[in-house]
């Protein structure tokens, strides 16, 4: 008796809570002052952790007053389903910063200014930078997450700013900066309509697949790459961090200063063997298709149509991230 009592005690509480679930809107601002009605935090990182728990299938949106947040970030595994909505006029108004390098962090993988580890996760309209300079790997976000979307966000550093690491992310009309490797990891990740500058000379990827049955990679889509003063010296489209690393460039506008060649090996004289290198329809000045390595690949219309952003990242699951991504303000 006393166990079913128990069983049933349960299967209303679960019941209960999946009823109660609902979105939560909380708001972080500097000021103690009162900004919203509503919860209100001083820092990111306090929203994170004191917010009311949205309940299964809820959603925690966290609205950014305009300030500069000199706080390093983790969203935790606990935080599932989790909205950053910067409220300025555009993403430099909302910036999280830190100045951790590999050197004084113990590694490149603990120097991140936020790190994303729940999935679902959502950003629009903010900036996420590592002002470490150039001082070596210090990364300004490391993304280990499923189905993470940013739409309107700035990533500024210098070696390593964006580490894509893990599980299917969407970037779409977002702005991402560095001088080395700037953006790198495993991640099954697309670009769309965004811009990728390269602030000296240097490597825009270094993406790390592993074996030929992965998934993964890196697509950009209507990117716009662009270069600062590089000391007459070229930048590269990407060099090979792993035998099988994967790159493709659609539709993409390449700059007078990329290197003729586009791509590079990651050590001098070397032949990669393994790559998947490609480009479909590249423009502009250093759009050079007869330069290219012959390890390199130009796709046609129908090889370049997998890499979309539906057939690229939906998975077993049908994610639409277009559709997602479209559903923020």
């Amino acid at each position: 008796m006393y166990p079913a009592l128990l069983l049933l005690a349960l299967s209303g509480f679960a019941a209960a809570r999946f009823s109660f679930a609902q979105d939560v809107h909380v708001y972080v601002a500097p000021s103690n002052k009162p900004t919203w009605t509503g919860d209100q935090f001083p820092t990111i990182q306090m929203a994170l952790d004191h917010a009311p728990d949205p309940g299964l299938g809820g959603r925690l949106y966290i609205h950014i007053a305009p300030a500069t947040y000199h706080e390093r970030v983790i969203v935790s595994p606990n935080r599932p389903r989790t909205t950053f909505l910067g409220t300025g006029s555009d993403p430099s108004q909302v910036v999280i910063v830190a100045s951790q390098n590999a050197k004084s962090a113990g590694g490149t993988f603990f120097s991140e200014t936020v790190e994303i580890i729940a999935p679902d996760f959502q950003a629009d309209n903010v900036t996420f930078e590592n002002d470490a300079g150039r001082t070596g790997q210090a990364v300004a976000i490391a993304v280990n997450a499923d189905r993470a979307v940013f739409k309107r966000c700035r990533f500024i550093g210098d070696q390593d700013t964006l580490f894509a690491n893990y599980g299917r992310q969407y970037y779409v009309d977002s702005y991402i900066s560095g001088g080395v490797d700037f953006i790198f990891g495993n991640a099954t990740a697309l670009f769309e309509r965004d811009e990728i500058h390269s602030i000296r000379a240097g490597y825009l990827t270094a993406q790390s697949r592993t074996t030929p049955s992965q998934t993964t990679g890196f697509v950009f889509d209507h990117a716009r790459i662009t270069g600062g003063d590089t000391g007459g010296k070229p930048i590269y489209l990407g060099r090979p961090w792993r035998a099988f690393s994967r790159v493709v460039f659609l539709n993409s506008s390449m700059p007078e200063n990329l290197s003729p060649q586009g791509w590079s090996p990651w050590y001098k004289n070397q032949i990669p063997q393994e790559v998947f290198y490609a480009e479909f329809r590249s423009t502009g000045p250093g759009a050079r298709p007869e330069s290219r390595p012959s390890w390199s690949r130009q796709l046609s219309a129908k090889e370049a149509a997998r890499f979309g952003a539906i057939p690229f990242l939906a998975g077993s699951d049908h994610w639409d991230a277009p559709a997602e991504a479209a559903s923020l303000p």
